[in-house]
Formats: C-alpha cells, sequence, structure tokens
C-alpha cells in the first residue's frame, strides 16, 4: 500500500479514552527507546573493562549514538510527516533491539560502535512520533501539558536502565542482560503493530506529497523563526542532564564525588522523578502565558549554570545536600526542553509539524554529542594512561566545557526571539491582543493554532 498523509481536523472537546489509551502505547514505545538509550551509561565501566577502551573512546560510543540521532532527525521528519507515527515508531524499535543485540555479542570496539549507532538510528525515529500523535489526538488545550508528560514520563526507561538492567547486568553478566533488552525492544514493536494508530477513525488521508513539496516544507519550517528559535531553547536546555543522566553523571557521583553506587543511582533516579513533577506545571505554564515562554527558558539556563557553578568551585568533594540540590536542578532541563518542541507546534502548520520537531530535535543533541565528546578529551588529557580513576579536578575541567555550549544556546535565544518578534511586527501583530487570542484559541480546543498564537 502506498504511504499516505494525514489531513487533520483537530480534536475539540473532551478527551477520549481511546485517546489515552493510544497516547500510553506510544508513551511507553519512548521510555523503552530512553532504556536503550541510557543503557550504556550505567554500564560504562564494564563496558570499559570488557573493551579494554579508555574514557575518549566510551565517549565516542555515545557522541556517535547522539550523532546519528541527530543527523536522522530532518530525514525522520520528513518520513514521519509521509509515513505517519506507527510505520516509524515500529522501524525505530527494531532498529534499537538489532542494536542491542549487537552490543550483547560484541567482544571488540568496533562492533560495540556499530551497536549504538543502531540504537541512535532507532531512537531518532520514536520521540518526535509519538509527539505528532499528541494533538491528533488531543484537543489544544491540553497539548501543552500532555506534550509534558511525555518527555518526562518516557525517562522511566532511564530508572528501569539504572536500577532492573545494573542488577542484572551484575547478576547475569553482559551479554544475557543486552539479549534481554533486545527482547524488550521487539514485543514494543508487536505492541505498536497491533494497538497504535496514527489519527482517530474518520481521518481524511491525502496522497503523500512529492519531493518538491516535502523540500518546500522542510525550507518554510527553517525559515520560520519559530522553528529555529525552538531549536536554541531545546539546545540551551536540555544538554546539561542529558550528559549527566546518560553517560558522565554516573562517574562524577562515585569516582569524583565519593558516593556509593546505590546513592548514585539514587540520584539519577532524582533527576528523573523531578522532572515528572517539573513537566506538568511548566506545561501549565506555558499553555497560560504562551508569550512568555522564552522567560521560562532564561530562568532554567540561569539556574542550572549558577548551580553548576557553585558545585565545580566548591573547594573539595561537594557535600551531599549541594549534589542533591544540582540534581534537583538538573530535572528541570528536560522539560524545559520541550518548549522548543511547543515554539515548533504553534508556529509551523500541521503538515509540516514532523520536519519543524526533527529540526527543533537537532539542538540539544548536537550539543549533547559535544559535550560528552569534550569532556572525554579533557577527563583522558588529565588522567595518566588507561587509568578510569579521575580526580575531582580533572571532573571539575572536563564539566567547565558546559559553559561554551550554554553561551550558544543563549545567543540563538535572543536572536531569533528578536527575529520572531520582528515578524510580528512586520504582520501588524500587537502583542496583547495576540496573548488573549492565543489563550482564547487554547480554551476553544484548536490543537493548532494559527501561526502567530504564540511569541516568545
Amino acid at each position: 500500500m502506498a504511504a499516505s498523509s494525514l489531513h487533520v481536523t483537530p480534536p475539540t472537546g473532551t478527551t477520549s479514552s481511546r485517546a489515552y489509551a493510544i497516547w500510553l502505547v506510544g508513551l511507553l514505545a519512548y521510555a523503552v527507546a530512553i532504556f536503550h538509550r541510557a543503557s550504556l551509561g550505567v554500564a560504562g565501566l564494564e563496558a570499559q573493562e570488557r573493551f579494554s577502551a579508555g574514557a575518549s573512546a566510551i565517549s565516542l560510543f555515545l557522541v556517535l549514538q547522539l550523532g546519528v540521532y541527530a543527523a536522522l532527525q530532518v530525514p525522520v521528519g520528513v518520513a514521519l510527516d509521509r509515513f505517519g507515527s506507527r510505520r516509524v515508531i515500529i522501524a525505530g524499535a527494531l532498529t534499537m533491539a538489532a542494536g542491542q543485540l549487537v552490543l550483547a555479542l560484541a567482544t571488540d570496539v568496533p562492533t560495540a560502535v556499530l551497536a549504538r549507532v543502531l540504537v541512535g538510528a532507532g531512537d531518532a525515529m520514536t520521540f518526535i512520533s509519538v509527539l505528532r500523535l499528541v494533538p491528533l489526538w488531543f484537543p489544544g488545550r491540553t497539548v501543552p501539558v500532555i506534550t509534558q508528560l511525555t518527555g518526562i514520563l518516557g525517562q522511566f526507561g532511564q530508572i528501569v536502565a539504572a536500577y532492573p538492567l545494573v542488577r542484572l547486568l551484575h547478576s547475569a553478566g553482559w551479554t544475557p542482560t543486552f539479549v534481554g533488552a533486545a527482547a524488550v525492544g521487539v514485543l514494543v514493536a508487536v505492541l505498536v503493530l497491533v494497538a497504535l494508530r496514527d489519527a482517530p477513525p474518520g481521518t481524511v488521508t491525502v496522497p503523500p506529497s512529492g519531493m518538491a513539496v516535502v523540500r518546500r516544507n522542510l525550507l518554510a519550517a527553517w525559515r520560520e523563526p519559530g522553528t529555529r528559535i525552538g531549536l536554541a531553547t531545546h539546545l540551551v536546555t536540555q544538554f546539561s542532564g542529558t550528559v549527566f543522566a546518560l553517560l558522565w553523571g554516573y562517574p562524577f557521583l562515585t569516582i569524583g564525588e565519593g558516593l556509593s553506587a546505590g546513592a548514585a543511582a539514587s540520584l539519577l533516579s532524582l533527576l528523573v522523578l523531578v522532572g515528572m513533577g517539573f513537566g506538568p506545571l511548566l506545561g501549565q505554564l506555558v499553555a497560560r502565558w504562551p508569550l512568555r515562554r522564552s522567560n521560562l527558558v532564561f530562568g532554567i539556563l540561569g539556574v542550572t549554570a549558577a548551580t553548576w557553578t557553585v558545585v565545580l568551585l566548591w573547594p573539595g568533594r561537594a557535600p551531599l545536600w549541594l549534589l542533591v540540590v544540582l540534581v534537583l536542578v538538573l530535572g528541570t532541563n528536560g522539560p524545559g526542553s520541550m518548549i522548543g518542541f511547543d515554539y515548533a507546534r504553534t508556529e509551523n502548520p500541521v503538515e509540516r509539524s514532523g520536519s519543524a520537531s526533527g529540526v527543533v530535535n537537532v539542538g540539544g543533541f548536537v550539543a549533547s554529542l559535544c559535550t560528552v565528546l569534550a569532556i572525554g578529551f579533557v577527563l583522558d588529557a588529565m588522567t595518566p594512561g588507561s587509568s578510569t580513576d579521575y580526580s575531582l579536578g580533572a571532573f571539575r575541567a572536563a564539566f567547565s566545557v558546559q559553559y561554551v555550549f550554554w553561551a550558544i544556546g543563549l545567543a540563538g535565544v535572543v536572536v531569533h526571539r528578536r527575529q520572531l518578534r520582528a515578524r510580528f511586527a512586520r504582520d501588524g501583530i500587537v502583542m496583547v491582543p495576540l496573548l488573549v487570542a492565543a489563550r482564547a484559541r487554547l480554551r476553544g480546543g484548536s490543537a493548532y493554532p494559527v501561526r502567530s498564537s504564540a511569541g516568545d
């Protein structure tokens, strides 16, 4: 059957129970993708021993994984607009399962790198596919909150990686653990095939757009200042928490700060739980004040950078309470990055929503992979030989590379906010009436407000 694209009338009124069922299936697929993504981070030290690799080599695993993820965001977004969420999620689940199976059998660095590339490719197909389901099944006033819940509840996969996977790794060994992870991916693909649908019954389908139209939509998405500020927002708010959770947080807490493995795992789980609590609140704030989203971004960035500064300048090892504060603050990063997708949603029409979301999702992951690689290089440069006994000073120097990417992201948000405001001015849009109109549309249930419904 030829692929088809969706011509959507956004849902209004009360959310149906089927909408929640569809969303939960997509949410499970995303949680499993997070589980696959985080599995190397909690097994990083075991990976160094298995593959006889140093910190920079292990960083390379994750850098290539995230690099593939970022590189595929735009192509996946285009495919998503053409084929729909169900097919793309299934393809992603099976690709990640294949990657975990290869990793289970790998005994050398090149094979392990291939495995993580497959995981990154499958991961790239999942999140924006699940996000695309939300405005198709839920009325507009609930979309920001459901979007936040999607990003946050999916982090349960990280908790599974931090506890059950680590225990299984220590008790059963490398190969059985990652074979089991591959089996989970296959089961998710079967569930999505059986239970997930792209849109509510009665949605009209039209023939897929030609490549010329696809290129025009992609170019239009990039030219839209709302898409670009979404990319900068995702970049500046996402990478610090991601790098900490996926790879370098656990070694920093155990080797650098001297915490036990259990305490470090608990702090990583706390990071996820904080995001789960903060995400819905932030979603409500975005829905209530759609023209003040950039102020929320600035606040999250400022608190994150300030907290890291205190930790990095603390004489000696940081006290436990300060590390808890750091984790609490990093827990706001994931929800903060979701604001970027809200910019893409409100400033682009539905026919290019996948492409716009793909562009936005590039930002944080490019910054994350660059930061992961830079941290690994600094740690290796400051640690003799192939030792993994990194000093606290080495960790402090390594985590200082974050300031570079915070500065880049902040500049991007400021520049593109000005461009977005300039477009409003050219279109004759007045900020106060715009705010009233945006709130009225959200109350009325429009999942995709007109382009001018959101501001900065």
